[in-house]
């Protein structure tokens, strides 16, 4: 267990390990892009209800549980960072937050792209979308937070606390819908149990973009985390010698 965590809290081990895969997450994150969007936007047939206003759901539904994920992961390397003390943990969080804050601006925007032509408007002061709101204030205030401590241990310690106590926002996004009687409706499968609900065509091209989407978010993470390794970890001699080695290769 403690071997598992010193190499889980080595900068290099993450920087070495993540070298060697990085090339073939990006190639299979932007192939499954790709074709979802371009199958699910251009040649998904209309939904029987919604018409073709129902591919939003292409780019909002994978944002918004990829919010949600987002966070908890975040959520799960500051309770690493604040227990064992992890450098490491610490840099992940940190690059989980502007992701984070992006997925959850563009589920806010698409979800009001679409609520406006099947809701009859763009915003409304909705359970679920207002707690939705609620998490983009608490990443963005993450980050302020962070960036208002002069030290990076002081303001990572304050930016853990309070990525912690936003955790319980998670199961208010989820589970508004079905607690109360929202607007929005409940958590949604893409037809995936609901028999003749949406045909393949429908929820296949979701599936490539929605784990597409979840592959983004893990190569944005890794660089982000790759380029805090490199600027934190500057003095030290093995990032020296790789900076010394690229340099020899241009």
């Amino acid at each position: 267990m403690m071997q598992w965590l010193y190499k889980l809290g080595s900068p290099k081990w993450f920087y070495d390990m993540t070298t060697a895969f990085l090339p073939w997450l990006s190639g299979v994150t932007f192939l499954l892009l790709i074709v979802g969007l371009v199958w699910g936007l251009g040649f998904a047939p209309p939904d029987y209800q919604m018409g073709d206003n129902f591919r939003i759901i292409y780019i909002h539904v994978p944002t918004a549980v990829g919010m949600i994920w987002i966070y908890a992961m975040m959520a799960t390397m500051a309770a690493m960072h604040m227990i064992w003390n992890l450098k490491l943990a610490d840099m992940v969080a940190k690059s989980c937050a502007l992701v984070g804050a992006s997925y959850c601006a563009v589920a806010l925007f698409t979800g009001a792209v679409w609520g406006k032509p099947t809701w009859g408007t763009y915003w409304i002061w909705d359970a679920k979308l207002t707690a939705t709101l609620i998490m983009l204030f608490i990443y963005i205030g993450i980050m302020a937070l962070r960036a208002a401590f002069d030290s990076e241990t002081s303001g990572s310690k304050a930016a853990s606390v309070l990525t912690l106590v936003g955790v319980v926002n998670l199961p208010i996004i989820y589970y508004a819908a079905i607690w109360w009687e929202t607007l929005h409706q409940p958590p949604s499968d893409l037809g995936l149990r609901a028999e003749g609900a949406n045909p393949p065509e429908i929820w296949i091209p979701a599936l490539f973009t929605g784990f597409g989407l979840i592959g983004l978010v893990f190569l944005i993470v890794i660089l982000r985390t790759r380029n805090e390794i490199l600027l934190r970890e500057r003095r030290a001699q093995w990032v020296q010698e790789l900076l010394e080695q690229e340099a020899s290769h241009a």
